[in-house]
């Protein structure tokens, strides 16, 4: 959603300003992408492990995953009030899921719920390998450059 409110919103950032519009451009369509793909392997697990293989497929998860955040940004530039945004948002987030993966509504908070579960361990992992890999890096290196000197 970023990507979309920096695109379509002027930009009042110093550091946008500063990127040249070329990489403005693949930032935006990273910003999309990504957390698209993540959403998408959230959405694919936590359906396999509440409505089962058969209703919770890839295309399915791509799909709400799509489905949901395109609709998301185009309710946040009408809507102006944050916390009727987000209860819309909440319900046809819900209802993607109740349509796609064929379930109850109430089925369809138990995949929300695991959902944001699911995504709360996944950004825990990818924290941990960066912050490793940032130390690792940043201590190794130094070592490196030294060796090749």
């Amino acid at each position: 959603m970023l990507n979309l409110f920096l695109t379509l919103a002027p930009i009042t950032q110093r550091w946008w300003d500063k990127i040249p519009e070329g990489l403005r451009f693949l930032f935006s369509i990273a910003a999309f992408l990504l957390p698209l793909f993540v959403l998408t392997i959230v959405f694919y697990l936590a359906g396999l492990i509440i409505v089962g293989g058969r209703r919770a497929r890839l295309s399915d998860a791509f799909l709400i995953a799509l489905l949901g955040t395109i609709i998301g940004v185009i309710m946040a530039l009408f809507i102006p009030s944050y916390l009727l945004l987000l209860i819309i948002q909440i319900i046809v987030w819900l209802g993607l899921i109740k349509h796609f993966y064929e379930t109850s509504w109430l089925g369809a908070l138990a995949v929300a719920i695991l959902s944001v579960i699911v995504f709360i361990v996944v950004l825990f992992i990818l924290a941990v390998v960066f912050a490793i890999s940032f130390v690792l890096f940043e201590k190794l290196f130094p070592l490196l450059l030294l060796s090749l000197l």
